[in-house]
Formats: structure tokens, sequence, C-alpha cells
């Protein structure tokens, strides 16, 4: 509760979306750019894309709006972003995160309740409330590739920021 009222789910949602990409830009902030052809496994994004793919994240949320996402219809036509600067990934991350509170802010609770299906071609890969998916697949989705992200920093010896509290690198909270 903020001030007396109960948040919505849209207004949570932001809310979360919002925190995590200020989380995101401190870790854009150290990224080496001599770097984003790096990749630790062969099998693995270079960190370049990785990062990229981290900054499109909230993009991704718009495909919530409607009752369902078919994967095999969007990758007809989708092109990953590829950022080449700590610059452009901060303006692609902004821009969609922009695009992702618009998209939710102001929806009715009821909105979130709704079953949304994730699908390739007629296999169905996930059927649930539509906030639960927007949560799981929207949001923790972006957070599990940015852990990807700072374990690769890791990797490469940079110093890691704060987050969600001290670091190795940065141990007092501040």
């Amino acid at each position: 509760m903020r001030k007396g009222k109960p948040m919505s789910i849209a207004s949570d949602l932001i809310r979360d979306l919002q925190s995590e990409a200020e989380r995101t830009r401190k870790v854009f902030a150290v990224l080496p750019e001599a770097k984003f052809e790096w990749r630790p496994h062969e099998k693995s994004m270079t960190l370049g894309a990785l990062a990229s793919h981290v900054a499109e994240n909230p993009s991704w949320i718009s495909a919530f709006v409607e009752p369902e996402l078919d994967f095999e219809l969007l990758m007809q036509s989708y092109k990953p972003f590829a950022g080449k600067t700590r610059a452009e990934l901060v303006t692609a991350l902004d821009a969609a995160l922009r695009e992702a509170v618009a998209c939710l802010k102001g929806r009715p609770d009821e909105f979130f309740e709704e079953t949304w299906t994730m699908r390739m071609g007629a296999k169905v890969l996930a059927r649930q409330p539509r906030g639960e998916a927007l949560r799981e697949t929207g949001i923790h989705h972006g957070i599990h590739h940015r852990g990807q992200l700072v374990v690769y920093l890791r990797l490469l010896g940079v110093p890691l920021p704060q987050l969600y509290g001290p670091t190795a690198d940065a141990p007092d909270f501040g």
C-alpha cells in the first residue's frame, strides 16, 4: 500500500520494471566496449549480444497485451537489437522501458487475471494468467540474463556494481 491506497497490479509491475532497469543501467555503465565480441564459451552469446538482449527485454512487454504470442510467427520477422556501445544499450533500454510502461499504465487488475498463452505454432509453451506471465517471462527473464551478464563481467575481471546489496568489489552499502 502506498499513501493509504492499495497498489494496482499495473503499478506494481511498472515499479518492478523501473527498479530493475535502474539496476541494469549500473551493469551497462561498467561494460567494457572493447570486449563486446568476447564470449565465455563457444555456445554462449557474445558480451555485446547478451547486453543487447538485456536492453531490449522490456520491449517484449507489449507482447503480453495480446491474448497470445506465437513465437513461430514472431521469429519470421524478428531482428534482434545489436548495441555497439554502452550509450546505445542505455538508449535502447530506456526506449523499451517507456514502451513497456505505456503498455501497462492504467490497465485494470482484471486485465492481468485473464489467461495469456505463449505458443510455437500449434504447440502451447505456456498458458497462465497474464500478470504471472508478465512477471515470470517479461521481468524475471531479463533479470536472469542480466545475471548472466554479471557472470561475464566477473570472468573479465570487471569490478561489479551493487545491484541488490554489497558485492566483493563494493562491500559497503552505498
